[in-house]
């Protein structure tokens, strides 16, 4: 006997099915004799949107709306690095200043990071002979290398953990967020909510300069990602926005523009006075975001997966009219309609998605590829600034990687596809990180090139994990697949700004932990299909066809 609960879904599918009945009906015409005469085909999406040219100036203004929001996108992701950045710090005595009990340090065997030794003589001069270390007690005040720097103003001193546990915090808000603005973007559609979320992570980000409270700042922290972060729907609406032949090249145009975004954060805070007026900088311009309601238009595919069909017409002869191209009226009225999921709750469509078991299979797989790729990047990019030399530079040096990284995937992924390039991405990562682990650190430049060249193919595995996950599911349910992939893998994300403590039992431990997790993660994506050729799927028939070399043609209607 079945439940109320599958009795009443199965009414609602009854429905839906009835509903494209008539649909179908609709497309129909009879003659005098009764004898019924198809209509032709109707009009596929992909086909339309090949007309408007992806070089015209419709496409080069979405280009630089999109690449914006991810440029400042990479500002706000990483800016616990700088703006909570490690400072020297030492206990603080009479007549003793930073520089000083540094080079006694140099000649000893003193520890003042957390230990105070008794003084002889408090008006003495700051020597060896004036400290008796058999008296030792913990420091209760500390003199910091930076004043002015976040550790100093809250007085971290000897709790590193407070310091790391800012971007502990921020990557829990990340992770926790997914899952509000994965299903708010694919019920409200992905405009709303990369506008809504850019203005409201930027006001959030930007009180953070305001307050003088350890924890409130710990709490904006988790705040700002939770509430304000636009990347998930910017990727997903740029992938719509364009053919499959494209997909390559929109991804690398935003890998270039988070890659400067990089390379920018990090010369703001080399410029920057202090770790507020650091924070004001990069946050305050994304309120002019609240701009793109004008300037940027909605997703067309989630349009038509809405059934808003008039809006989809209306915004082609509007990007075709931009790009000085006429597109054929008919092609415009007879556009594909997927509207039968128009009512369809969230729940409703996450268990048909979840009722495929191939697509479950595929979750777990993009689960565990979205754990390494995130522990990978963000490990590699925070322990940058701990690596020998100036920090800035290394930061720098880590994203520029990016730019060759954002060629080499435009190459991969239009000749090679997706699977290939992803599992020797891992595995050369996991080369490169366990080389890295085992190398000396007095060998600074090949310790520097081996962590670059790590960091160089982890870029490339996140960036075909990003646009791999959105080809594997279905549109009307790929922002909350792909949210709630990135999310669960985000687990990674929350324990990769801890890593830097690992390095106090043995300095290559992070590396060697990013190099084992690469090569087994590069098995798992051998369980996978590949997606290259395929369009984006929009049911989930559609999506468990995908990598098949021959696939049928399914009724959208038929699977809801």
């Amino acid at each position: 006997m079945r439940s109320d609960e599958d009795a009443g879904d199965s009414k609602d599918d009854g429905k839906f099915q009835e509903k494209c009945k008539e649909k179908d009906l609709q497309n129909v015409t009879k003659d005098k004799s009764t004898v019924v005469v198809p209509k032709k085909d109707a009009v596929d999406l992909e086909s339309v949107l090949r007309e408007l040219k992806i070089f015209g100036p419709y496409h080069i203004k979405f280009v630089f709306l999109v690449g914006a929001l991810t440029f400042m996108s990479m500002w706000h992701s990483t800016n616990y690095v700088f703006a909570v950045e490690n400072v020297g710090y030492r206990c603080k005595y009479p007549n003793c200043d930073y520089t000083e009990l540094i080079q006694l340090e140099q000649n000893s065997s003193f520890d003042h990071k957390c230990h105070r030794y008794t003084l002889h003589d408090d008006n003495n001069f700051c020597i060896e002979e004036n400290f008796d270390l058999s008296n030792v007690t913990d420091c209760d005040a500390w003199v910091y290398d930076k004043p002015d720097s976040f550790v100093a103003e809250f007085d971290l001193a000897c709790k590193d953990w407070k310091r790391t546990l800012v971007g502990t915090m921020h990557s829990v808000g990340y992770m926790l967020g997914l899952f509000i603005v994965g299903p708010l973007s694919d019920k409200f559609g992905r405009k709303s909510i990369i506008i809504l979320t850019s203005v409201a992570g930027s006001f959030i980000g930007l009180s953070k300069s305001w307050v003088y409270s350890y924890w409130l700042y710990v709490v904006l922290e988790m705040l700002e990602p939770l509430l304000g972060d636009c990347y998930s729907a910017t990727f997903t609406l740029s992938i719509e926005t364009v053919t499959k032949e494209h997909r390559p090249f929109i991804i690398f145009v935003l890998n270039l523009f988070t890659t400067f975004g990089g390379l920018c954060v990090a010369v703001i805070a080399w410029l920057a006075p202090t770790w507020r007026t650091f924070v004001i900088v990069i946050y305050a311009p994304g309120l002019l975001f609240i701009l793109y309601i004008f300037w940027m238009d909605e997703s067309l595919r989630w349009l038509l997966n809405k059934g808003k069909k008039d809006e989809v017409a209306n915004l082609l002869r509007k990007a075709a009219k931009t790009n000085n191209i006429t597109i054929d009226e008919s092609k415009l009225a007879d556009l594909k309609c997927e509207d039968s999921n128009t009512n369809i709750s969230l729940a409703t469509s996450l268990k048909i998605t979840f009722s495929s078991k191939k697509l479950f299979v595929r979750l777990l797989c993009c689960i565990c590829m979205w754990f390494t790729a995130l522990f990978n990047s963000y490990s590699l990019l925070i322990n940058s600034v701990s690596l020998k030399g100036n920090k800035y530079l290394n930061y720098g040096l880590t994203i520029l990687s990016g730019i060759p990284a954002s060629i080499a995937i435009f190459y991969l992924l239009s000749k090679f596809k997706r699977k290939n390039p992803l599992i020797f991405a891992f595995l050369l990562t996991g080369t490169f990180c366990t080389a890295h682990s085992i190398v000396s650190a007095d060998y600074a430049w090949l310790s520097i090139l081996l962590y670059v060249s790590g960091k160089f193919f982890s870029t490339i595995s996140i960036r075909i994990v990003y646009i791999y996950t959105s080809e594997l599911f279905p549109t009307y349910t790929r922002n909350t697949m792909h949210a709630l992939c990135s999310a669960l893998g985000r687990i990674a994300a929350v324990i990769a700004p801890q890593t830097p403590l690992l390095m106090q039992y043995w300095p290559g431990l992070p590396s060697m932990i990013m190099g084992i997790l690469s090569i087994l993660t590069a098995c798992v994506v051998t369980l996978l299909p590949d997606t290259s050729d395929e369009v984006l799927p929009d049911n989930v028939g559609q999506a468990e066809a995908v990598g098949k070399q021959k696939k049928n043609n399914f009724d959208f209607c038929s699977k809801l």
